[in-house]
């Protein structure tokens, strides 16, 4: 006989069940394990095309912690360790790391005092038996500078002498090395187009194009048959006055093949180009950002570019100013403050072509504070604030678009502040990693994350669906993960939507897989 209470019961337990399945997201912890080195900064994950994966992390030791190499982990299928290796490689810069043909890859930055030269160095092991050996790629005479991989996305320095860029496509199945050269008269500039298995596909000369611009590439994009490469790239003006607010700069498309080099601006006399992605889709080359209306550092809407992938001719080009909702999602109040410092995370289409991107709001700032000793140290924090998330349609007007507050900021590791993301069905999921219990939803759409004191994590997935309407879910408590998750540096796998997260504190460490079903 069923009783009232039994009917309260029922009643209450089919609610919380309700609400606990808001979010269509099922995830498996991978077993804990004990790690010799407690500091380290994850660099790269990939799958060991065995159905496993691998990662590499620099490790740092000593009362004065100093890099001393790279610590590599591999697992199978079900998320056991099944070998580490320690490579004691010291110095150089890290470029990236990636799993190819059974071998796994270090692209490294090295310089050599004895030759006075710049050094794209690779190395390479079967990660079936870890055995390194090195390949040089490119040497290039220089005097040592003090950032040669420096990628600031607001600043670049041209006058260092030397300064070079690696930008990889996608699915790390080609990548470009850009190496800029400066001493006294001489000027040089040139792009060399690599395949994974480090083949050398062909090289241009920039140096014309550098006459009167210095260009700093941020993104790229290729054609499947690896015979072009699209970059997006801020080309700085070098002889040119400036106001104090104006910007220095304009983007272009560059279009690099074996035949030469091509060119196209994206700038009009009113509207200034920022943050521009490049994607190839279905015979058209693609490129979606966000402009300004003036010359300072502003945003003011997303454009939108539709560019015929030969000849670079423009087919459509469409600016949609911010709409009212997502300024109400941004500030809440009609005094608004700049949109500025969007960086671009990562784009995908549904099936009727619609674009679906989302960015954050990133920015370094710089402080002076002493430490125990009362020396002065220069602090560089760097922020990762407010996601940015929009659809536009397949002719570029856009359908809407949200902003989603949050603060986040680090002095060190950035991987487990900022966010990633997953689309499915025309829904887009941002998994968040925060110390905050819950959110602030106000009038039920504007959602505001504030950093918690506290030293766990919880794991939030906010949903936008087609129409651009959010709900969110925290879908792992702090108490079950116990180890905060990498959050920002997943391994993604959009074929089967599911995302792998490290998850490391101190001396522990494990993986987390995590799906969308």
């Amino acid at each position: 006989m069923i009783t009232r209470f039994s009917m309260l019961m029922l009643l209450i337990l089919g609610l919380m069940t309700a609400q606990a399945q808001v979010m269509p997201i099922d995830y498996h912890f991978g077993e804990k394990y004990n790690d010799r080195y407690k500091y380290s900064n994850l660099l790269s994950i990939d799958e060991d095309g065995m159905g496993g994966y691998v990662l590499v992390r620099s490790y740092f030791t000593g009362l004065i912690l100093k890099p001393k190499g790279y610590y590599i982990e591999r697992y199978n299928k079900d998320l056991e360790l099944i070998a580490e290796y320690n490579y004691k490689h010291r110095g150089g810069d890290f470029v990236e790391g990636y799993v190819a043909n059974g071998k796994i890859y270090l692209l490294l930055l090295e310089y050599s005092e004895e030759r006075a030269t710049y050094n794209y160095i690779v190395h390479h092991s079967p990660i079936s038996n870890f055995d390194f050996t090195t390949k040089p790629l490119l040497s290039i005479p220089s005097q040592s500078v003090e950032k040669p991989l420096e990628r600031n996305y607001y600043n670049r320095n041209f006058k260092s002498g030397f300064t070079t860029t690696a930008l990889f496509n996608e699915d790390k199945s080609a990548f470009i090395l850009s190496v800029h050269y400066k001493k006294g008269k001489e000027n040089q500039h040139h792009i060399y187009i690599y395949n994974e298995a480090l083949e050398q596909l062909f090289n241009q000369d920039f140096s014309e194009e550098i006459e009167e611009k210095n260009y700093a590439f941020e993104n790229i994009a290729m054609s499947k048959d690896k015979k072009r490469v699209y970059i997006i790239a801020k080309a700085y003006f070098k002889k040119k006055r400036f106001k104090a607010l104006e910007r220095k700069f304009q983007y272009e498309m560059i279009m690099l093949s074996e035949a030469g080099i091509k060119t196209k601006s994206f700038d009009s006399p009113d509207k200034y180009s920022e943050a521009l992605k490049p994607v190839l889709h279905k015979g058209d080359l693609l490129c979606v950002g966000f402009y300004a209306d003036r010359k300072d550092n502003r945003y003011n809407g997303i454009g939108y570019f539709k560019m015929d992938p030969m000849t670079l001719e423009m087919k459509i080009k469409k600016y949609n100013p911010f709409t009212e909702e997502f300024m109400q999602d941004k500030f809440g109040r009609e005094d608004t403050d700049p949109i500025k410092n969007l960086i671009f995370k990562n784009v995908s289409f549904t099936d009727d072509d619609s674009v679906l991107f989302n960015a954050e709001e990133y920015f370094v700032t710089n402080s002076v504070q002493a430490n125990s000793s009362g020396t002065r140290l220069r602090v560089e924090r760097f922020h990762h604030n407010d996601i940015v998330s929009a659809k536009l349609n397949s002719s570029g007007e856009i359908l809407w678009a949200r902003n989603i507050n949050k603060a986040e900021v680090t002095q060190g590791d950035g991987a487990y502040a900022s966010y990633s993301s997953c689309t499915k069905g025309g829904n887009t999921y941002f998994f968040i990693c925060t110390a905050a219990d819950n959110p602030q939803l106000l009038n039920d759409e504007r959602l505001i994350f504030k950093q918690g004191l506290s030293r766990n994590r919880n794991v939030f997935v906010i949903q936008l669906n087609s129409q651009g309407k959010v709900k969110y879910e925290k879908v792992i408590d702090a108490s079950e993960a116990r180890l905060p998750f990498m959050v920002s540096k997943p391994l993604m796998d959009p074929q089967e939507d599911h995302l792998l997260f490290y998850a490391k504190r101190g001396t522990k460490k494990q993986l987390v897989n995590v799906a969308i079903n």
